[in-house]
C-alpha cells in the first residue's frame, strides 16, 4: 500500500474505533436533522480567491487558506498546487470521506485507503491553439487501494455505493450549471 506519511503528520492520528464512532455519530446526527426537516440537508459552500504574484491565487475557505499557482512553464511561480491538481485532490479527498462513511454504514471494514487520481488535459485549448478539444480533463482515472479483511466482492459493492453518493465525483461526472458575473469596481 502506498503511504502519504509526510502529509499525515499534520493530521491528528485517530484509532479505527474512534473513527468508527465519529462516523456513526455523524451519520446518526445527519439522519436526525434531515428527518426533522428535509431542508437541513441543503448546504452552501463558498470560497474567495484573490490574484497574487504572476498567476497565483490566494484562496480563503472558511477558517482555512491556501495558494493555487502554476509551474513556471505556465507563467506561475510554483508557489502552490495547480488548479487542476486541486480538483483531483478534491476528488480523492471526497472519495476517502465517502469510502469511510459507507464502509461504516455497510459494515465493510478496511484498514487503510489510498486514492490516486490521474487525469489528462490537452493545453492546446487553454492557449487558443485548438478550439476543438476540451479545456478540461479528457479522462480521469482513480486507483483506489484498500487493505483489510473484506472480500473483493464486498469492496466492489462499496465502490458502487461510493460512486453513487460522492459529491465531488458527481461534479466531475455531470454538468453543473455555473453562473458568472463580472463587476467593474
Amino acid at each position: 500500500m502506498t503511504t502519504t506519511a509526510s502529509i499525515q503528520a499534520t493530521v491528528p492520528e485517530i484509532s479505527a474505533e474512534d473513527r468508527a464512532s465519529r462516523l456513526a455519530k455523524a451519520g446518526s446526527a445527519w439522519a436526525g436533522r434531515i428527518d426533522a426537516k428535509r431542508s437541513n440537508a441543503h448546504l452552501n459552500y463558498a470560497v474567495e480567491g484573490a490574484g497574487a504574484g504572476s498567476v497565483a491565487t490566494t484562496v480563503r475557505a472558511g477558517q482555512h487558506s491556501f495558494i493555487v499557482d502554476e509551474p513556471a512553464a505556465l507563467a506561475g511561480d510554483d508557489a502552490g498546487t495547480s488548479p487542476v491538481e486541486y480538483a483531483l485532490g478534491a476528488l480523492a479527498g471526497c472519495q476517502v470521506v465517502v469510502y469511510r462513511l459507507y464502509a461504516q454504514q455497510l459494515g465493510i471494514p478496511f484498514d487503510d485507503i489510498v486514492i490516486k487520481a490521474e487525469a489528462d488535459l490537452d493545453a492546446a485549448r487553454l492557449f487558443g491553439a485548438d478550439e476543438s478539444v476540451r479545456a478540461g480533463f479528457s479522462e480521469v482515472r482513480l486507483d483506489i487501494e484498500l487493505s483489510g479483511p473484506a472480500t473483493s466482492q464486498r469492496y466492489d459493492e462499496l465502490r458502487e455505493v461510493v460512486d453513487a453518493h460522492c459529491p465531488v465525483l458527481d461534479i466531475f461526472q455531470n454538468p453543473t450549471p455555473v453562473r458568472t458575473t463580472v463587476t467593474r469596481v
